[in-house]
């Protein structure tokens, strides 16, 4: 891609007026996908509108790292990646590559990982390729329909054995149209949580909690198990983060922006008890609202989860040490403590 046509004017004097003397000089980005040509069976992969199109149906290490220096130019930056969990992924491919460009000192990388794959298969690549855990995704339980898929679906009872047995971190996009607010969800994150204590479950988008009615009342269970923790990434409503940050643990809220998604220019907003994507730019991430007229000038979703957050940890009233845990030593703390 042409990184100068993706930083502008306006992004810069939104870092400099908003970011520069606020944020910590160290970022750990716990969620971000990572992928080469090598990821995709030939002929298959990503569709046309997909995130990925925007950096030429790949984002690399390389990638990633150019536009953070843009995006971030004070921070030293490190990172947990995955693939990316799209249905024609190959899983093997994928875990090779995030083995390959991690080195658990600075970037860190986990399987993709289907309920399919045996037992044997997942063993050897955590350990041939140094992953330090597991990226389950509903996608990968193609046998029923999609809203039927429960948690305890997307993990075997094997896999989950072996990740409490090596203290393995698992970041889990979880299921059902309710999310966070689904009863069922809300039983089996503390049930996986509690039957595999040794496991560290990251719990990605604070349980795709986007909006303030899915997030209320629903962290209080999984906010009494030691060995979960929450994502805040793709989220920027102040609200739902200030409510995070009042109502579960903050040695357990690790900062994650779901790059490369993160790096295209929209904005999340609550519509009536929902939530949808304001996109300036034509790719499909969900519930999207594109503005095609080009009225609106958009900086990026990165910036504005960055915005979100300085406003709820301002009124949440965190410390500067609480400040750097959230946007580093947590997920540090975390990561460098797994030994494959």
């Amino acid at each position: 891609m042409n990184i100068d046509g993706f930083f502008n004017e306006n992004d810069k004097a939104i870092y400099e007026k908003e970011f520069r003397d606020w944020l910590p000089k160290r970022i750990f980005d716990s969620h971000v996908h990572v992928f080469d040509e090598t990821n995709f069976p030939v002929g298959r992969g990503l569709s046309e509108k997909h995130p990925g199109r925007k950096f030429s149906g790949t984002f690399t290490v390389e990638q990633c790292l150019e536009i953070v220096e843009t995006v971030l130019p004070d921070q030293a930056f490190s990172m947990n990646c995955f693939g990316s969990p799209n249905v024609d992924a190959d899983l093997e491919a994928a875990s090779k590559y995030t083995g390959k460009i991690s080195n658990n000192k600075n970037i860190f990388g986990m399987a993709l990982v289907s309920p399919k794959d045996d037992i044997k298969d997942i063993k050897r690549r955590i350990n041939d390729y140094d992953l330090i855990g597991y990226k389950p995704y509903r996608n990968f339980v193609d046998w029923m329909d999609a809203e039927e898929v429960t948690i305890f679906d997307m993990l075997t009872a094997e896999q989950m054995e072996y990740a409490d047995d090596k203290g393995l971190a698992i970041t889990l996009h979880i299921p059902k149209a309710l999310r966070l607010a689904d009863p069922s969800n809300q039983e089996q994150m503390v049930e996986l949580c509690k039957r595999y204590p040794n496991a560290k479950i990251i719990f990605a988008h604070i349980g795709r909690a986007y909006y303030m009615s899915n997030v209320v009342g629903f962290l209080d269970g999984i906010s009494k198990c030691e060995n979960a923790y929450i994502d805040t990434s793709m989220v920027n409503h102040p609200g739902v983060l200030e409510y995070a940050f009042n109502h579960f643990s903050r040695e357990r809220i690790v900062f994650g922006s779901d790059a490369p998604i993160a790096f295209l220019r929209g904005k999340s907003v609550e519509i009536n008890n929902q939530y949808a994507y304001l996109m300036g730019e034509d790719y499909a991430i969900g519930s999207t609202i594109y503005d095609s007229d080009k009225i609106v000038e958009f900086t990026t979703f990165f910036y504005e989860q960055l915005r979100g957050i300085k406003e709820a940890t301002s009124k949440a009233g965190l410390s500067s040490r609480e400040l750097e845990g959230f946007f580093y030593n947590n997920m540090n703390d975390l990561l460098t403590g797994i030994k494959i």
